[in-house]
This record gives structure tokens, sequence and C-alpha cells, in this order.
């Protein structure tokens, strides 16, 4: 398809889109540390956002929006002071967090982003 690129296409999903200078990221989990508490876990799940962000030539501070899912509610403070360090200051952008079932027992978070290619 032309004007649409996916990076790391898997056979069931592709963990990045990119389509008119917009950035789609598939939901990021704790995969090299699953055992890690809330703030392991979202530190490792921020740090491939950047990673995938930077290979789709944007960063955090271009994030559209974001959807956060935590296994426990209860950890939102936690997950709050991670995320709180690591996004871009006065770049903040619309987000919703909510408890959910996740795939994996073990993973306390996952993240999904959309955001904008730098000088797209």
């Amino acid at each position: 398809m032309s004007g649409l690129q996916r990076l790391h296409v898997g056979a069931r999903l592709s963990e990045a889109a990119i389509a008119g200078g917009t950035v789609w990221l598939a939901g990021q989990v704790p995969e090299l540390n699953p055992e890690a508490d809330i703030e392991g876990q979202t530190g490792e799940v921020l740090g491939h956002i950047d990673r995938l962000l930077a290979e789709c030539g944007s960063d955090k501070a271009h994030l559209v929006s974001v959807q956060i899912f935590l296994k426990d509610i209860a950890d939102i403070g936690r997950m709050n002071a991670v995320w709180d360090a690591w996004v871009a200051p006065g770049q903040s952008p619309p987000r919703a967090t909510v408890q959910a079932a996740l795939a994996d027992p073990r993973w306390r978070v996952e993240v999904v982003v959309v955001a904008r290619q730098i000088g797209a």
C-alpha cells in the first residue's frame, strides 16, 4: 500500500505504522523483565517507545495521544512517577489510563501511542 510503512512486521501485528506523518505504535509491554515492579516495567515500556519513535522519525515531544492499560489501577501513582520523569516538559499528550486484564499475567502495564513525525 503506497504511503503506508510498517516496521517490525510479525504474523499477528506490526510494532509501528507510519502514514501521512502520523506514527502508531502497537501496545508496548515489558518483554525484557516481565517480573519487575510497576516502576521497572513502566521504565522498560517507555524505553521501547523512545526507540520505536526514533526509528519512525519522531520522539516523545511529538505525542498526539496515549492510552495506558494497568493490571491494577492502584499502581497509577507509582506508574505516574515514572511517566512524569519521562514525558517531555510542556508536551504532555492527551492520555487515558484504565485498569485492564493484560495478555500476560506478569505484565503490569501496556502503553499505546500515536505521534507525529518530526517536521510533519
